[in-house]
């Protein structure tokens, strides 16, 4: 018998490491939660150094957290980076009703190697579990019926899935129609299930769990646990046997410190022993065991699926979902690789909310896939933004529509919204249900960018802008992926650029300022490859991206007041444009890593009709977040490249200390002559660096920051702030 208990409960695997050196037999299991997971896998030929293998994989630590590896993410259905801190989902017709979450992690990756290790060999012994390599029971819990559940057959997946189901960190299932939860709600040491499902001749238990201790006025969680947790009875309900009680300072959710609970639950045995040994005379060895385990996994059958099945509980069309994992042929056969593939790239799908896999064996020794769909909620709403010492203070606010069905559609508006920057976007993202998937995606964007003098912070008086920029385009993307992290994204669209700018430092409130507006059309390709941890301040992973983009427009600039000459030009513009940006965390362990990050343009852009048109027409280098918000000149050029190094500190699992620098190098930089009049200069003229150095807090609810940055050829070079949150933009129109 084996009781829940989390992290601690896998101290279970040194008992029986423990028990099976003596030779001492363990002919029947029972398990409760943790105990259930542990005996199951024990129930179905695991060796004790097997499951322990098993649980400090980076795999399993990753199931435990709700993540995925990174060959498992779709990048293809990754919504493009926002500012978003937080998220709230709801339906049409419940707002707060049923949008709470009842989970803490996404279970993914857990339910699908359930279905994949459990699933598999509970089918393949015709979902008896008698026919177990050895006899198995596990216990979860009916809420509405206060009572609990005994598995002794059916889907050995979902009967451990819902044993292992703790109340608001694993989402619960439905087992025949009832909703179950952990087993340890109601009884957490199945001691009773063993003595009158097996009649065992000596029953050895193992307990980590305890009744929760009596509530407290001013303690929440306190109240809840009584309130949600029965009284259990951790003793024998005969005389022949006896209760291990490992003692361990492994935590419920400490799932990173498993090696300790293994280690300690192994030493706490040990001294039980001799006890048990006078009462348990029959010996197994473990050559013994080698060879039965052997011969009880030739019987199991390879996970070939030749059927799938999707259905929703709420009676939706999901055939989507099938048709993205099974083609349309006859005789095909899913082999587990291609099954794992298709798989997390079907959950990656946003209109996805969970899915839940049982195999069941077939006559012909292939598998049918049954598939229970969740869709995503009608609407999530989306808030956030960067909120910063300096004055450039950005609200965030999103809205989405998810709808699924033959197809796929997703509708999103979301604005920014401050005095340095403001915008607004409307997209459509249409997806048809193929292997390969293609979506469709028309959008409008409005950009404005009203560049203060940005070193001042939000306490400061600050002067007129000196510049501000619109932007206004409409277009579509053709996107469909590459690989799993790779993605190709054609993308035609219409813009209208507008500038007012002035073209001296010393202006007044009541001047106007120069006009340059720049109107036409660009097409482009882009392909990206992305398995950063974070959408910024990354500390692992790699990115690689490469754009190749034609503009062709029309320029028209009009001077202001302050302009040294009065002018009115209209000017024909056509040019090509390549973009290519890579960086890699080549060092990556659990305190120190070290990444190298490289960006690069070439341009074959004419000049505009004075000099800061030009440098307004151009891209900017900043692959510092911060430098996005300052309009420095010195890092604009129509040709150049950056080299840099991302040396960081993980002191904690969530705090940083992080230190950026990168070298710049201009090829070919715009000149402002003596006269007034622009040129290129000389070629590789104009190097200059740039630093920042970070402490970072990644807070549940987005990052928290004291940085400063360096800018040598600022007039102030060292700029400080603190800061909250994303410093995102939506994309630019061709710049």
């Amino acid at each position: 018998m084996l009781s829940g208990g989390g992290a601690t409960g896998f101290a279970h695997i040194g008992v029986i490491k423990a028990l099976e050196e003596r030779g001492i037999p363990i002919d029947y299991i029972t398990g409760t939660s943790a105990g259930a997971l542990v005996g199951s896998m024990y129930s179905i030929g695991y060796s004790p150094a097997e499951i322990e293998e098993y649980v400090l994989s980076e795999r399993f630590q990753l199931m435990s957290s709700g993540k995925l590896e990174r060959n498992q993410e779709f990048l293809f259905q990754k919504d493009d980076e926002d500012a978003s801190l937080i998220d709230l989902a709801f339906s049409k017709d419940s707002i707060l009703k049923k949008s709470l979450p009842t989970n803490y992690i996404r279970p993914t990756l857990l339910d699908f190697e359930m279905m994949y290790v459990l699933g598999t060999i509970g089918a393949s012994c015709g979902e008896n579990f008698d026919s177990l390599f050895v006899p198995f029971r596990c216990v979860a819990a009916d809420i509405y019926n206060k009572k609990s559940v005994v598995f002794s057959n059916g889907k050995l997946n979902q009967a451990v899935r819902a044993s292992m189901t703790y109340p608001f960190f694993v989402n619960p299932i439905r087992i025949n129609g009832q909703l179950l939860f952990d087993g340890g709600l109601y009884n957490n040491f199945p001691s009773d299930i063993m003595y009158n499902d097996f009649a065992p001749d000596y029953m050895i238990g193992s307990n980590v769990a305890g009744n929760a201790t009596p509530p407290s006025e001013d303690d929440l969680l306190s109240q809840l646990r009584n309130m949600l947790v029965s009284y259990t009875n951790f003793d024998l309900p005969c005389d022949e046997g006896i209760v291990i009680r490992p003692t361990t300072d492994v935590g419920t959710f400490e799932f990173e410190d498993v090696k300790d609970a293994i280690q300690d639950g192994y030493l706490s045995t040990i001294k039980y022993l001799d006890s048990i040994e006078l009462h348990v005379t029959r010996r197994v060895s473990i050559e013994e065991l080698t060879l039965k385990r052997a011969a009880f996994k030739k019987k199991i059958l390879k996970l070939n699926i030749s059927s799938v099945n999707t259905y929703s509980l709420k009676k939706m069309d999901v055939s989507f979902v099938r048709k993205s994992i099974l083609k349309n042929s006859k005789n095909q056969i899913i082999t587990p690789e291609l099954l794992t593939k298709r798989y997390f790239r079907t959950a990656a799908i946003p209109q996805i909310d969970y899915l839940l896999p049982t195999v069941t064996l077939k006559p012909d020794s292939t598998f049918h896939l049954d598939l229970l769909v969740r869709k995503t909620k009608d609407f999530k709403l989306e808030v956030g933004g960067h909120f910063s010492s300096r004055s450039v203070n950005t609200g965030y606010i999103g809205l989405t529509y998810y709808s699924l069905s033959k197809v796929a559609l997703k509708i999103k508006g979301e604005s920014y919204f401050g005095k340095f920057y403001a915008s607004v976007k409307t997209s459509v993202d249409l997806q048809l249900p193929m292997y390969y998937p293609v979506s469709i995606s028309p959008y409008f964007v409005l950009n404005r960018w009203d560049y203060y003098r940005s070193s001042s912070t939000f306490f400061e008086d600050i002067k007129p802008s000196f510049l501000v920029q619109n932007e206004m385009y409409y277009g579509v993307k053709i996107k469909h992926p590459l690989a799993n992290n790779t993605k190709s994204i054609f993308d035609i669209r219409k813009f209208e650029l507008k500038d007012d700018y002035y073209q001296t430092q010393n202006f007044k409130s009541t001047d106007t300022a120069d006009y340059t507006q720049f109107y036409g059309e660009m097409a482009s390709w882009q392909i990206e490859n992305n398995s950063l941890n974070r959408k910024q301040f990354a500390s692992s992973g790699h990115y690689f991206s490469f754009k190749a983009r034609y503009v062709q427009g029309k320029e028209r600039s009009i001077s202001g007041s302050t302009s040294p000459t009065k002018y009115d030009i209209n000017k024909n513009h056509d040019w090509i444009n390549l973009d290519a940006e890579a960086q890699s965390f080549v060092i990556n362990n659990r305190i120190f890593h070290l990444g190298i990050h490289a960006k690069a343009i070439m341009n074959s852009q004419s000049l505009f009709s004075n000099y800061k048109a030009s440098i307004l027409s151009t891209t900017s280098f900043s692959p510092l977040p911060d430098a996005g918000t300052f309009f420095l000149e010195e890092y604009r050029a129509p040709q150049h490249a950056g080299l840099g190094t991302n040396v960081i500190f993980s002191i904690k699992k969530s705090i940083d200390i992080r230190f950026d620098g990168y070298i710049y190098q201009p090829f070919k930089q715009i000149r402002l002559n003596d006269d007034g009049s622009v040129s290129y200069s000389k070629p590789f003229k104009g190097e200059t660096y740039m630093a920042a150095g970070s402490i970072i807090y990644h807070s549940p609810f987005g990052p928290i920051r004291f940085t400063t940055n360096y800018f040598p050829k600022q007039k102030t070079p060292f700029y400080f702030q603190f800061s909250y949150g994303y410093v995102l933009f939506n994309e630019r129109a061709i710049r």
